[in-house]
């Protein structure tokens, strides 16, 4: 990894509240809204109609993997894409259900829920409101570099988790018959004796076998909308062949008429902790997940975006969805290149797509009475493929194995354990990847080699000349409380190990980015147990900052501004003339 601890946490500017921003800065809807042109409006509607195609099977199909009827999979279409158009700065990302929260809120809907479809609702919402005000308070208060701290083979794993949980939840509804939940794993042993015991409907099973070959053969286009020819092609074949009747294939029946409208969940004191740590894994895998395809398409139209106003977007449209109805939301790796493909100028086209089906739901709420749960089964099983990543996976496994085991590790605790605790391991094993280098840091005695400037690891120059009596000591990481003692133990060992009795020690203090209480006392510790000795100890090439906390500890003063050389030549040269020493560096 290699990175220093203190390069990795915002400084307390960055942490702090934002600098004063205009409305439109917090309603980047309304600007876009100001700068609108007329030439836009035809590519928007079209682009808006194309998408509606997906938006309808997708959100009813997202709802049924979530646990939700599928009536709220279109409200937390309808919602989130209006309010996102107000709040968020990206003028062509589509947000929406999403295949990587199905699991999440599945693990804690289903448990609660108990089969009760409103205590289902109301559990679900319950954690869109968590996630919503996660994101809007992180975004506050610009925190948008927090998902930066989950390394890529974490981000990995836990995605190849995700993905095989969801693929494993949705293989009953593929076949047709009910499993207890027990984690995904488990799961997979439990539908493995159910088809061998006969409960497989293998009629419901060749009709998801068809929409899913559909969906993967027209993957690849952008201006045929696959998902919906497949889901078209099954409603169309159970309600036809009658199948329900005749084959005992499980359709979802009449969607109820209405729009959503504004509900504050209903919970129990009990539902509290579940629902917390379920809302906040959504929003670190939500914001995650947007923040990586905001910035991608953003590069692609040259448009600057705004992490922590992405944060304020995501969080305004997952609070909404939690108020009227709806259930976690993210963005939709599926649906914005649809919308771009079809020539999305800005976020009108997420609005036209959000009437269409607003209109669907209140006009024609029987079109999907004879849609096959198999066939939405298939819909999740092919968007869940699309979220394993092998190929760079393998990349990591050459380069750096033991990062590859970490994200298998990753992915072995989301398929064993589900998607929370795989949530809560993911970022266990983040903050000991990011502490790992900072606690047991490479660190280097100096020497000088013939015809190499500068002072290196005498380990890789054994022949690197040293000073007589001066250990030129370095440590590549921050001084922080988890390695002070051992900073401590290697100087002493440096120390120790001198070819010649040591008069001064010099810390090659350049990598070391921060200092802490706990370290600064370490110091005070180390200098007086070299005094004892008759040694000294100085520091060259300290960053001003780390000087800076030196003098508010009082370490400036204790040690002497004489101690502190700006290079390691000068403190090399100060040393030689010191101690009137013939040294040619």
């Amino acid at each position: 990894m290699g990175q220093d601890i203190s390069a990795m946490v915002a400084s307390p500017a960055e942490v702090g509240l934002p600098h004063s921003k205009s409305f439109t800065d917090w309603v980047p809807g309304l600007r876009t809204l100001r700068e609108y042109r007329t030439a836009w409006i035809r590519n928007d509607i079209v682009a808006g109609v194309v998408l509606s195609t997906m938006l309808v099977p997708v959100g009813i199909a997202y709802a049924v993997a979530s646990g939700v009827p599928a009536i709220y999979g279109l409200y937390a279409t309808i919602v989130p894409l209006l309010v996102y158009a107000l709040f968020g700065p990206s003028r062509i990302l589509v947000l929406g259900p999403d295949s990587s929260l199905a699991p999440i809120i599945l693990g804690v809907v289903l448990p609660l829920s108990l089969g009760d479809p409103d205590r289902a609702i109301a559990v679900a919402s319950a954690m869109a409101v968590v996630s919503g005000a996660i994101c809007i308070l992180a975004g506050i208060f610009r925190l948008g570099f927090i998902t930066e701290l989950l390394s890529k083979p974490i981000r990995y794993g836990y995605m190849n988790g995700i993905a095989l949980a969801v693929l494993i939840s949705q293989l009953p509804k593929l076949f047709d018959f009910k499993v207890e939940s027990a984690g995904p794993l488990r799961d997979l042993w439990s539908i493995a004796m159910g088809v061998l015991g006969g409960k497989a409907n293998w009629t419901a099973a060749a009709l998801g076998g068809a929409t899913f070959a559909v969906i993967m053969l027209l993957k690849g286009s952008k201006r045929i909308p696959g998902v919906l020819i497949a889901v078209i092609g099954a409603t169309i074949a159970a309600g036809w062949l009658h199948l329900s009747e005749t084959a005992g294939v499980k359709v979802l029946g009449p969607v109820p008429q209405g729009l959503p409208v504004f509900t504050i969940p209903g919970l129990q004191i009990s539902d509290l902790v579940p629902i917390l740590i379920g809302g906040t894994a959504v929003a670190i895998v939500a914001f995650a997940d947007t923040s990586v395809l905001s910035r991608t398409y953003a590069a692609k139209t040259g448009q600057r975006v705004d992490p922590n106003q992405e944060m304020v977007g995501l969080g305004a449209a997952n609070l909404a969805a939690g108020f009227f109805q709806g259930f976690p939301i993210s963005s939709s790796s599926s649906r914005t290149p649809v919308a771009e493909a079809a020539g999305a100028q800005t976020q009108m086209t997420g609005v036209v797509g959000a009437l269409i089906v607003a209109i669907v739901i209140v006009a024609a709420p029987m079109l999907f009475q004879n849609l096959p749960y198999a066939a939405l089964a298939a819909v999740v099983i092919a968007a869940a493929i699309g979220l394993f990543e092998f190929a760079d996976l393998g990349r990591i496994y050459r380069i750096q194995r033991w990062e590859f085991w970490l994200s298998i590790v990753c992915t072995a605790g989301v398929a064993v354990f589900g998607a929370i605790p795989g949530i809560v391991l993911a970022i266990v094993l983040a903050v000991i990847e990011f502490l790992w280098d900072g606690w047991r840091p490479h660190w280097a005695v100096l020497g000088r080699p013939d015809f190499v400037d500068g002072y290196h690891d005498v380990t890789r120059y054994p022949e690197a000349r040293r000073v007589p009596g001066l250990v030129l000591f370095r440590w590549d990481a921050p001084l922080f409380f988890a390695n002070a003692e051992l900073f401590e133990q290697r100087v002493m060992d440096a120390v120790a190990a001198s070819p010649t009795p040591v008069k001064r020690v010099v810390v090659s203090a350049a990598p070391i980015t921060s200092v802490d209480v706990t370290s600064a006392d370490a110091l005070t510790d180390l200098s007086e147990k070299l005094k004892a000795k008759g040694i000294e100890i100085c520091f060259a090439e300290l960053k001003d900052p780390v000087k800076d906390k030196l003098k508010r500890f009082g370490l400036f003063t204790q040690f002497g501004e004489g101690h502190f050389f700006p290079t390691i030549d000068s403190a090399v040269n100060g040393y030689v003339r010191d101690y009137k020493l013939k040294w040619e560096g």
